[in-house]
């Protein structure tokens, strides 16, 4: 049951991630500099995802899960070393969306799936929440569809579109990596090109 605190993530390996952004040029709109974003962002998730897994197959007590979570979370939502404007923001936006991912796999650990209404049902809740800038119960509703999400009910990315783009639909973006770790949680490598 004793797991080394670095299994999981590691921050040496956020660290790497950010390091590679620092050294490329990086432009949103271009197709390899959106993937790294995307592989920094489902490398945290499947961290995630893997944590979850092992609370659920019953590897790891619901305190050690947290922990991890915990742990991960301080890695990843960190102060980020980066003086380029530009990629501070695109980081920024990957943390932004992380940060449901973490909550929402801290409330399925601590209180299991949401056990009414559907991940989209939640996630208009989120929106609506949003729209009144009530930011705590937002994210209340988008941690509850993430549950559903950890115990496999289906996030269709479409409902995103229904929405203004802010936070909800940052963290949208995060609980579909959070979707894709869960289904197939396959190490991102780093060294890619």
């Amino acid at each position: 049951m004793s797991n080394p605190p670095t299994e999981y993530y590691s921050a040496e390996r956020w660290q790497n991630w950010i390091d590679r952004i620092k050294d490329e040029e990086i432009d949103p709109e271009d197709e390899d500099s959106a993937r790294l974003l995307l592989n920094l962002q489902d490398d945290t998730a499947i961290a995630i995802a893997k944590i979850v897994a092992d609370y659920d197959d019953g590897e790891l007590e619901q305190e050690a899960a947290l922990a991890e979570i915990e742990d991960v979370r301080e890695v990843v939502l960190g102060e980020v070393d980066i003086e380029d404007e530009e990629k501070l923001i695109l980081v920024d936006g990957v943390q932004t969306s992380l940060v449901c991912v973490f909550f929402a796999a801290e409330e399925y650990v601590a209180n299991g799936p949401a056990e009414e209404g559907t991940v989209t049902d939640y996630l208009g809740a989120a929106a609506d929440a949003e729209a009144e800038e009530n930011l705590d119960a937002a994210l209340g509703y988008a941690a509850q569809a993430g549950t559903l999400v950890i115990d496999d009910e289906e996030l269709d990315m479409g409902v995103a579109e229904e929405f203004e783009y802010g936070l909800v639909t940052e963290w949208i973006n995060g609980l579909d990596s959070l979707q894709s770790a869960m289904s197939d949680p396959e190490v991102v490598e780093e060294d890619e090109d």
